[in-house]
C-alpha cells in the first residue's frame, strides 16, 4: 500500500470513527412507578422490533447494549401502560410508567410456545389474575374460585361436601356421552381431572347395586388438588379458534394455569393465616305437625319432636389455611417456594377435607442463548365425603332423613342405635360409616429455550418441554356390620370397599419459534412443533361383604369381588402456526394441528384441526378520526377442535364368566367399531372491542356459532348379530351465544379508586342432526323428568310424561305434537348469566365484592318429592301449588309422582353474593421486620336469593355429567363462609 493510500485509509477511519462510536453504545437508566414515584423492579426494556432487551432490577435500574442509533426502546410492565422512547445516543434514559386502567397490554398465550398482547387478540381469551382468584376471599378449591369471573361459562359446585366436585361447561353442551369438561393445563402439563367412583352402589343401590363405576358416588374431581394460592394467572380458551392448537382434547375448551415464580429484587418471604367459619347456606326445617297429624302417622303426639336435620347439619365449623412462601430472582436465577396446609371440617360430623401442598419452581438462565425453567408440585389430601345422594335402599343420610319422623328417638342405647322407621338411622350412618379419598400427587414440568439465531431483524429458538402428572388415589368405604340395616343374617352383613387408582400422564414436546421483523412494518411469528402424550389410568375396586364381626379388612369377610378398569391412551402429532402483524394495525393468524391417537378406530389416521383469525386496530390507521374511541377493534376467528372417543369404543369388550365352574369370557353386548373417530367442533366467532374516555371504559362484545359434528352415540344394533349396541358418530349439535364484558374505571382520584366490571352471557343449544330415533338421557325416568335428545330441539330440554286425562285433545296436540307421550317442562340451560365485580380502594382500605345472577334454567328436584312421599316435607301443609286449590303442597306433589313431573321441575336461578372482602394495610414500619402487614375480613356465598325449594340450586346427583348435573337427590347441603385473614410480607 502506498503512502497516499495509507493516508487516505487513516483519514477514512478517522472520519468513520465518530459514526461507529455514535452507532453503538450502552443505555442505562431507571424505571419508576408513576403513581407512587418509586422504583419499578422487573420492568421489561426492549429494542423495538427485536428480542434484545433486559429487565429492571430491584431499584428500577437497567443497562442495555445497543448496536446502532437512533433506536426505539419499549418499556413495559404488567399493569402499566407500555411506553416507547426514541433514543439517539448512548447515555442515561429515565422513564416513568403509568398504571394501566385496562388489560390491553397484558400478554396472552396464542400458541403452544408464543403469545401476543391482548390488544392484538382476534378471539376472546378470559384472563384471571391471582388477585381475582384468591385476593378477595379464601377458596376451598380451584374450581370454585372461577365462578362468575368470566363470560361463557356455567360452573356448578356439584355437592356441598368439602374437597371439591365441580362441573364446568364452556359455551354450551359439546357432547352427549363424551367428556365435556375442559382440558386443564398447569405450566404446560396436561393434568388429569377425572371423577372416579368409590364403589358405594353395593350399599346405596343407587344404580341397582353393584356398579362400581357409578356416577352417583359423590366423588370429587382431581382439579381440586391444585392449590389456587400457587396460581399466578389463568387463561380460559373458550372458543375453538383459541383452543384449536390443542387439537382432539380441546372441544370443551382449555384452561391454562400458570403458577408463580420469583421476581427480581430482594428475596421475599410471606406468611398468611386464614381462619374461617363454615355454616349451612339454608336448612329446610320441619313440617308444621299438629297432634292429629302425628296420631294419623302412627306417632305419639306427646313425644318431643326432634329436628334431626338441624342435629346433623346445623353447625358452625372452624377451618384454617396456613401458607408460607419465599421467592426471589437475579439476572440469572429465579425461584419460588410455597407451602400450604388446609383443614376444612364439613358441616356433618366425620366429614371434611385436609390438604397439604408443596411447590418449588426454579428458573436458570445459563447464558444469552440457553435457559431452563422447572416446576414441581406435591399434593397430599384427605377428603371424607359422607354418604349422600341417591339410594334405593333408604341408606344414604338424606334418604333416611326424608323418611324419619321427628317423634322417633334415634339416639343409641348402650352404644346400639335403633333402626328407625326409615329402615336406617341417619345418626348411626353419620357416626359409623367412612367414605374417604386419599390422594398423593406429583406434577412437574421442564421447559428449556435454546436461542439458535438472534439478529436485528429475526430470531429463532428451539423450545423443549416435558411434563409429568402422577397420582395415587386411594378410596375407602366402611359400612360395618354393626349398622342396623346389616344386622339381619340375610343382609350383606357389613361392607368394606377399597379402591386404588394410579394415574400417570406424561408429554414431550418440541417447538421451533421464528420471529421475523421487516423494515416495511410487517412482522411474523411462526412456530412448528411435534408432541408425544401418554396417558394411563388403572383403577382397582375391591368389595368385601359379610364382614367378620367388627373387622373391616378385606380378608376378614365372606365374599370378595374385584373390578379393574385400565384406560391407556397415547397421542402423537404435529402443529404449525403463523401470526402476521402489520404495525399492530392488522393482525392475522393461521394454523393447523394434526392428531392421531390409540383411542381412534384407526390409530394411524391423522385428524386435522385448522384455525384462522383476523383483528383490525382501526384506531391506529391514519384515516381514523373518531376521538371518542380510545381504541376500536373488530375481529373474526374460526377454529376447529376435537374430543376423543372413549378407549372402549373401538373394541368388543369381553366380560368374565363362570363356565362349568371354570373362569371364562363372553362378549359384551357392545360391539366395537373400528371406524369410530373423535367428535369435531367448528366455531365461527365475531367480536368488537372498543375503549371510551381514554380507556376509562372498555367494552368487549362477542357472538359465536359453534357446531359439534360426529357426536358419539350408543346406538341399537341388530340382536341377531349377538350384540345389542354399537358406538357411532351419529349426531350434530349447535350452540349459539352472546358474551358482553364492560370494565370501567369509575373513580381515580389518588386516595380513592373504584373499578367495576359487568359480564353478561347466554347460550342456546340445538340438536341439528340425529341419525337415530329420539331418546332420553340424563335422568332416572321420564315420569320423574329427564332429557330428550331430539332433532331440532334444545340439547338440554327437560321432558316428562303427563296424565292424558287431565288435558283436552287440543292441549295435548299443542304440547305433544310428536305424539311421543312427553311434554316439555323446562330447560337446564340458563336464560342468561350476569356478574358484577367491584374493587374499591381508599387510602389503606380495600373493598371488593362479586355478585352473580343466574336467570332461569331448571333443576329436577327429587329431594322434595322424597319428603312428600314420606309426608315430612317442610312445606307439606302449605298451599298454592294445586291448580284446583284442593290439596296442600305435599299431597299435591305426591299425587303427581311418577305421572306428571312438572311440580318437581323448578327454576334454579339465583342471585348470589359470591365474594366480598374488606382489607386494611397497616402503616409501614409499625411491626419490626415486616415490610407489609394486611388484615382482612371476607365472605363467600353470604347472600343467596332463590326460590328453589331445597338446599341450593347448585347441585348434582350425577357429578360432572353434563346432561345430568341438574338432578338433585338428597345432597350434602351447601355452605357459606366467613374468613379472617392475616398476611405478612417480610
Amino acid at each position: 500500500m502506498s503512502k497516499v493510500q495509507h493516508l487516505k485509509m487513516c483519514l477514512f477511519v478517522l472520519l468513520l470513527s465518530p459514526v461507529i462510536i455514535f452507532a453503538q453504545g450502552k443505555i442505562t437508566g431507571t424505571v419508576t412507578d408513576g403513581t407512587n414515584n418509586l422504583p419499578l423492579p422487573g420492568a421489561n426494556v426492549f429494542v423495538k422490533g427485536t428480542t434484545t432487551g433486559t429487565t429492571s432490577d430491584f431499584d428500577g435500574n437497567f443497562s442495555l447494549n445497543v448496536n446502532s442509533f437512533p433506536t426505539t426502546l419499549v418499556f413495559s410492565s404488567l399493569g402499566y401502560e407500555t411506553l416507547e422512547r426514541v433514543v439517539n445516543s448512548a447515555g442515561a434514559v429515565n422513564v416513568t410508567l403509568q398504571e394501566s386502567a385496562t388489560s390491553l397490554e397484558e400478554v396472552v398465550i396464542t400458541g403452544l410456545a408464543s403469545s401476543t398482547k391482548r390488544a392484538n387478540l382476534a378471539n376472546t381469551v378470559a384472563s384471571i389474575s391471582a388477585g381475582d382468584l384468591t385476593g378477595v376471599t379464601a377458596q376451598s378449591e380451584f374450581g370454585s374460585s372461577l365462578s362468575g369471573k368470566f363470560t361463557g361459562a356455567e360452573i356448578k359446585a356439584n355437592s356441598g361436601a368439602p374437597g371439591g366436585g365441580i362441573s364446568m361447561r364452556l359455551r354450551g353442551v359439546t357432547s352427549i356421552f363424551g367428556n365435556q369438561q375442559p382440558l386443564f393445563i398447569v405450566d404446560g402439563v396436561y393434568v388429569d381431572n377425572s371423577s372416579i367412583g368409590l364403589g358405594n352402589n353395593v350399599v346405596s343401590e343407587a344404580s341397582g347395586g353393584g356398579n362400581t363405576s357409578s356416577t352417583q358416588d359423590d366423588a370429587s374431581n382431581r382439579i381440586a388438588d391444585i392449590d389456587p394460592e400457587d396460581i399466578e394467572s389463568v387463561e380460559i380458551l373458550k372458543g375453538a379458534s383459541a383452543a384449536a392448537i390443542y387439537g382432539s382434547r380441546a372441544a370443551a375448551g382449555v384452561v391454562l394455569i400458570k403458577t408463580k415464580r420469583g421476581k427480581k429484587g430482594k428475596p421475599k418471604v410471606t406468611f398468611s393465616q386464614t381462619v374461617g367459619l363454615r355454616s349451612p347456606t339454608q336448612l329446610l326445617g320441619l313440617r308444621d305437625w299438629d297432634a292429629s297429624e302425628i296420631t294419623a302417622a302412627g306417632g305419639d303426639p306427646n313425644a318431643p319432636l326432634r329436628d334431626y336435620e338441624a342435629e346433623i347439619f346445623d353447625h358452625t365449623r372452624v377451618s384454617s389455611t396456613t401458607r408460607f412462601t419465599t421467592s426471589g430472582a437475579n439476572d440469572k436465577t429465579d425461584y419460588f417456594f410455597g407451602v400450604t396446609h388446609k383443614n376444612e371440617p364439613g358441616l356433618v360430623d366425620n366429614t371434611g377435607y385436609k390438604k397439604s401442598s408443596l411447590r418449588l419452581n426454579i428458573g436458570q438462565k445459563f447464558n444469552d442463548w440457553l435457559d431452563l425453567y422447572i416446576t414441581s408440585n406435591y399434593i397430599n389430601s384427605d377428603a371424607d365425603r359422607g354418604f349422600f345422594n341417591n339410594g334405593n335402599a333408604n341408606r344414604t343420610i338424606g334418604y333416611a332423613l326424608a323418611f324419619t319422623n321427628p317423634w322417633e328417638d334415634l339416639s343409641p342405647v348402650d352404644g346400639i342405635y335403633p333402626s328407625g322407621g326409615a329402615g336406617s338411622n341417619a345418626l348411626e350412618t353419620v357416626a359409623l360409616t367412612t367414605n374417604e379419598e386419599k390422594v398423593n400427587r406429583f406434577i412437574a414440568s421442564a421447559t428449556t429455550n435454546i436461542r439458535l439465531l438472534d439478529t436485528e431483524n429475526q430470531q429463532l429458538k428451539l423450545v423443549l418441554q416435558g411434563g409429568f402428572d402422577q397420582y395415587t388415589l386411594r378410596t375407602r368405604s366402611i359400612f360395618p356390620q354393626a349398622l342396623s340395616y346389616f344386622r339381619s343374617p340375610t343382609s350383606l352383613r357389613g361392607v368394606a370397599i377399597q379402591g386404588t387408582t394410579v394415574n400417570t400422564n406424561y408429554q414431550l414436546s418440541s417447538f421451533l419459534v421464528h420471529n421475523l421483523n421487516l423494515d416495511n412494518g410487517l412482522s411474523f411469528t411462526t412456530q412448528l412443533g411435534n408432541f408425544l402424550q401418554d396417558f394411563d389410568r388403572n383403577t382397582v375396586v375391591t368389595v368385601a361383604t359379610g364382614l367378620n364381626g367388627s373387622q373391616t379388612n378385606l380378608d376378614q369377610s365372606t365374599n370378595v369381588s374385584t373390578d379393574q378398569n385400565i384406560i391407556p391412551q397415547q397421542d402423537t402429532g404435529f402443529f404449525g402456526q403463523t401470526e402476521i402483524n402489520f404495525e399492530d394495525k392488522i393482525i392475522g393468524t393461521v394454523g393447523i394441528r394434526a392428531d392421531k391417537s390409540t383411542n381412534n378406530g384407526d390409530s394411524s389416521k391423522f385428524y386435522y384441526y385448522p384455525k384462522a383469525n383476523l383483528a383490525l386496530n382501526l384506531h391506529k390507521f391514519d384515516f381514523w378520526n373518531i376521538d371518542a374511541f380510545s381504541y376500536f377493534k373488530p375481529r373474526v376467528a374460526y377454529g376447529e377442535a376435537g374430543s376423543f372417543s372413549n378407549f372402549r369404543d373401538r373394541f368388543t369388550v369381553f366380560d368374565g364368566e363362570l363356565i362349568g365352574g371354570n373362569s371364562g369370557l363372553s362378549p359384551n353386548a357392545l360391539l366395537g367399531n373400528s371406524d369410530v373417530g373423535p367428535e369435531r367442533q367448528k366455531e365461527l366467532e365475531y367480536g368488537l372491542d372498543f375503549g371510551l374516555l381514554d380507556n376509562r371504559i372498555n367494552v368487549e362484545f362477542t357472538i359465536y356459532n359453534k357446531s359439534v359434528e360426529d357426536v358419539l352415540l350408543e346406538v341399537d344394533y341388530p340382536t341377531s348379530s349377538g350384540f345389542t349396541t354399537k358406538i357411532q358418530n351419529a349426531a350434530e349439535l349447535e350452540n349459539k351465544g352472546v358474551e358482553i364484558g364492560i370494565s370501567a374505571n369509575i373513580i381515580d382520584s389518588g386516595e380513592l379508586t373504584w373499578d367495576t366490571n359487568f359480564r353478561w352471557w347466554k347460550n342456546k343449544s340445538e340438536v341439528t342432526r340425529l341419525d337415530v330415533p329420539s331418546f332420553t338421557e340424563g335422568g332416572f325416568a321420564a315420569s320423574l323428568g329427564t332429557f330428550l335428545i331430539q332433532e331440532g330441539k334444545s340439547v338440554t330440554q327437560i321432558v316428562g310424561t303427563y296424565d292424558a286425562t287431565a288435558y283436552s285433545a287440543a292441549e295435548i296436540a299443542e304440547r305433544d305434537p310428536e305424539g311421543d307421550g312427553f311434554f316439555v317442562y323446562g330447560n337446564a340451560e340458563p336464560d342468561f348469566q350476569l356478574s358484577w365485580s367491584n374493587q374499591i380502594s381508599y387510602k389503606d382500605f380495600d373493598l371488593s365484592f362479586l355478585w352473580h345472577w343466574k336467570k332461569g334454567g331448571e333443576n329436577i328436584n327429587l329431594t322434595t318429592l322424597l319428603y312428600d312421599l314420606a309426608g315430612t316435607t317442610w312445606d307439606y301443609d302449605d298451599t298454592g301449588l294445586d291448580p284446583s286449590g284442593t290439596l296442600t303442597n305435599g299431597p299435591y306433589r305426591a299425587s303427581q309422582a311418577f305421572v306428571n313431573p312438572d311440580p318437581v321441575i323448578e327454576d334454579s336461578g339465583y342471585l348470589r353474593l359470591r365474594e366480598i372482602g374488606l382489607y386494611y394495610t397497616l402503616p409501614e414500619g409499625l411491626i419490626k421486620y415486616a415490610s407489609k402487614v394486611r388484615v382482612g375480613l371476607s365472605g363467600r356465598n353470604l347472600i343467596n336469593i332463590f326460590d328453589y325449594n331445597s338446599y341450593d340450586p347448585e347441585v348434582s346427583n350425577f357429578g360432572n355429567n353434563e346432561l345430568g348435573n341438574n338432578v338433585e337427590v338428597t345432597p350434602y347441603p351447601a355452605s357459606k363462609f366467613i374468613n379472617f385473614h392475616l398476611n405478612v410480607n417480610f
